[in-house]
């Protein structure tokens, strides 16, 4: 076996024998191929064998043959060749191996961008009503919460968690003075409310990247026996997300303090879920959260 180096410890090129003493070049190559520092190492069989024998190197890693008795200046040209080809090999696998690094940070940064201004936005809207800071960051996570414990998948989950964030969105488009109202709603003033669905809808529809985004902000207010808004539709005719939402938005509710009430104790947040179990809210989605409810005897998921 013969190494051949540029610079006199970096290895470039390893011509070897087939016929050695002690053993052959095919037990050689086995050995060089399984250690870490040498397996990439290009290596020329020489040999004097029939086709047979270079068919077997090939397949034991060798990257070309040269003949015995060989030319020594067609022999240093194939050597010129391989090192070449052995260097592009190398550059490329380099170069792949960067733009493989450089897209995957690119991507986690249009990722964590992507949720900040989702976040943004979310805020944005809670600055309007000033009995709601939060709420949609909670509501994600309980919706999380559910869908996780549904066994749905992580994508299912992330996807949930920005729908969540976004249901609220169409309150941007309510008066002020409709949104921090204290005292009762008029009737008008009611519609102009729940008119938030429609708009948030229409906001989220353009973003194509996301399809089906826009359904938690418009249909979290259907109930499923058919009573809700805006469109009345009931069971699983509502989208599968919307439920989960509707459940999540309700704890929220009713586990946070309003203008109207303060936060309500935990075994009455249940007894609600349990009561609108089939009529406001899927029952599957209801147990889940009661399932929730029950694993947070200190009232700690809240908040």
């Amino acid at each position: 076996m013969k190494l051949l180096s540029s610079d006199g410890n970096h290895t470039d090129l390893i011509l070897l024998d087939i016929h050695m003493p002690d053993e052959d070049g095919f037990d050689v190559i086995k050995k060089l191929k399984a250690d870490s520092k040498l397996k990439d190492i290009p290596v020329i069989f020489l040999t004097d064998d029939d086709q047979n024998a270079e068919t077997e190197g090939f397949k034991a890693g060798a990257m070309d043959f040269i003949r015995k008795p060989f030319i020594p200046d067609i022999m240093l040209q194939r050597i010129g060749r391989i090192l070449e080809l052995h260097r592009l090999q190398t550059n490329l696998a380099e170069e792949v191996k960067r733009q493989t690094k450089y897209a995957e940070e690119c991507k986690e940064r249009m990722e964590r961008l992507s949720r900040e201004t989702v976040l943004s936005l979310a805020k944005a809207v809670e600055a309007k009503d000033k009995y709601t800071n939060g709420h949609s960051e909670r509501v994600a996570r309980y919706a999380r919460l559910i869908a996780e414990k549904a066994g749905m998948s992580e994508t299912d989950q992330n996807d949930i968690y920005i729908i969540g964030l976004l249901h609220d969105i169409g309150k941007i488009g309510i008066p002020d003075t409709v949104l921090n109202k204290t005292s009762r709603l008029t009737d008008e003033e009611f519609a102009v409310i729940k008119t938030h669905t429609m708009i948030g809808a229409d906001i989220l529809k353009s973003i194509t990247e996301m399809p089906g985004i826009e359904q938690g902000a418009r249909w979290h207010h259907e109930r499923y026996d058919g009573n809700g808004y805006p469109d009345g539709i009931k069971g699983e005719d509502i989208p599968e997300f919307a439920r989960i939402i509707c459940v999540a938005d309700a704890y929220d509710a009713m586990t946070s303090t309003r203008s109207y009430r303060d936060t309500l104790p935990q075994e009455k947040v249940r007894a609600e879920i349990v009561r609108c179990s089939g009529t406001q809210f899927d029952p599957k989605f209801a147990d889940i959260m009661v399932q929730l409810i029950d694993n947070d005897p200190d009232y700690k998921m809240r908040g």
